[in-house]
């Protein structure tokens, strides 16, 4: 099979400094794509200087984590069987990719597979993007296991056991080039945030399998973009995730979120003034203002999705994830 790991990179000179080594280091067997996404830093000249190994692909502008990827896979043509995309704040270690790859080359219904990802701040410890797999609830939350909300649990090898999931992050995906292009890829109108959840989701539709692998490590920075306190970050993820919901959730999913949601966002929203976070609250109206205007063209996808679809996910959760967080549960081992 042949492999490109591919890292998306906007003005990321020093992440790449201290993590590219590691990648070009494990990497056996693949090729290493970085691709910058538009940078005004010197990570182009850098990449030439430093890591002759590594190809470079440059892109004429910024057009964000999803479309930026899309744009990059493109350029590479159909040689290649098998992306990973892997964010430009992520160490690896010797072995990590072969679990990856072998999982897609021994299953042949897998076409996404993710490796457990560790926080480089706290090694022992999940980090936020991801965990060991995601899932979402009823009404669209993501969480996974390693990490309910805000809550990061320590790795003592409670999530070791290789299982089909929900979605896994997209701070380091693996997945069948085949199936990026027939899905068409990421959806780049989303720019960041939660598109790699509608990408698996989609996959699941299409009838692909999702898959966790614990045999392969990584770790990441995280936040290396926006910080989590970020009006644009808050912005992007109650329009993306109402998006994602409103094109893949089945007719009684999606009839529950158009009620329950705006409830809640609304709530948030009023949250975040009386915390002084104005800002942010102005994130949540901007979201729905998108989420609107974006209606016509979400129902023509929406279409074209679920006519395509040959079953609905078997993992998502069959409750509220917020709820069961209030009354306690902040373990995912606390949730089935």
């Amino acid at each position: 099979m042949k492999i490109a790991v591919v890292i998306l990179n906007w003005n990321g000179a020093s992440h790449l400094r201290r993590f590219l080594p590691s990648v070009v280091a494990h990497s056996e067997g693949a090729d290493v794509v970085v691709a910058d996404n538009g940078s005004t830093d010197e990570s182009v000249a850098m990449l030439s200087t430093e890591f002759p190994s590594v190809r470079t692909l440059t892109l004429d502008a910024n057009y964000g984590f999803a479309e930026g990827y899309n744009r990059a896979l493109a350029m590479l043509g159909t040689e290649y069987e098998c992306f990973v995309l892997l964010n430009s704040d992520v160490e690896v270690e010797a072995g990590w990719l072969s679990p990856l790859v072998g999982r897609l080359e021994a299953q042949s219904d897998v076409a996404i597979v993710g490796p457990k990802i560790l926080s480089v701040e706290e090694r022992d410890r999940f980090e936020y993007a991801g965990a060991a797999g995601g899932y979402i609830d009823l009404l669209g939350y993501p969480f996974c296991r390693g990490r309910v909300l805000g809550e990061l649990e320590r790795d003592e090898g409670q999530y070791d056991d290789a299982r089909d999931v929900f979605w896994v992050g997209g701070a380091a995906l693996c997945i069948r080039a085949e199936v990026y292009r027939s899905l068409g890829g990421l959806c780049g109108e989303f720019f960041a945030h939660q598109e790699e959840i509608d990408l698996c989701w989609r996959a699941q539709l299409a009838g692909w399998r999702v898959a966790f692998e614990p045999k392969s490590r990584v770790w990441h920075l995280g936040g290396g973009t926006l910080s989590s306190t970020s009006p644009q970050k808050v912005m992007l993820n109650h329009r993306n995730n109402l998006a994602m919901l409103f094109r893949c959730a089945s007719p009684a999913q999606r009839a529950l979120v158009a009620i329950v949601r705006p409830l809640l966002d609304c709530a948030a929203a009023v949250g975040y003034l009386l915390g002084g976070k104005w800002e942010a609250t102005k994130a949540v109206w901007r979201a729905y203002c998108d989420f609107v205007r974006w209606h016509p063209r979400l129902a023509r996808e929406r279409r074209a999705i679920r006519e395509a679809a040959v079953r609905e996910s078997k993992h998502i959760y069959k409750g509220s994830i917020v709820v069961r967080y209030l009354l306690g549960a902040r373990r995912f081992d606390r949730l089935m």
